[in-house]
């Protein structure tokens, strides 16, 4: 099966199962303030765009640029199914959320991960990512680790 990309809406059922998957993942990993998670009306906004990943028709990977406002957008909701692991799934993602934040102009994308995280921490030094201080509406957590990657167009 080919792995394809897509931007489309968050509230289907198989992006809701990502989700809770993720928020389940999240919760066993960190204490409650320190998961900064959003929910499905914030990735509706129109200063989100939403990617889905389908194997076929399955939908087995998402995640959202939240654009801030300022020429800059976030990572939020990066997930990808575990039994499809090793597809290059979050690769795929990444490449097309560094594609779109260029067709929007954006000078920097920005995340925040968790410091249990290393295959996510992997991921994003492989596409150039670097650790800044907490950004936006973030405080400084010792469980967080925060990191910008800036584009050119």
């Amino acid at each position: 099966m080919l792995v394809t990309i897509g931007l489309e809406p968050p509230r289907q059922d198989g992006v809701i199962r990502l989700l809770e998957l993720s928020d389940a993942y999240a919760q066993s990993l960190y204490p409650p303030e320190s998961n900064h998670l959003v929910d499905i009306a914030t990735l509706e906004k129109p200063s989100v765009s939403f990617l889905v990943a389908r194997n076929g028709s399955g939908i087995v990977g998402c995640c959202a640029l939240v654009e801030a406002g300022d020429g800059t957008a976030e990572i939020k909701r990066m997930f990808v199914d575990p039994e499809a692991r090793g597809l290059k799934v979050a690769s795929r993602l990444m490449d097309r959320l560094e594609d779109i934040s260029r067709e929007k102009g954006l000078k920097a994308i920005r995340l925040e991960t968790g410091i249990y995280q290393p295959e996510a921490i992997g991921l994003y030094k492989k596409y150039g990512y670097f650790e800044i201080g907490p950004f936006g509406s973030y405080q400084p957590d010792p469980l967080s680790l925060f990191m910008e990657k800036r584009l050119t167009l």
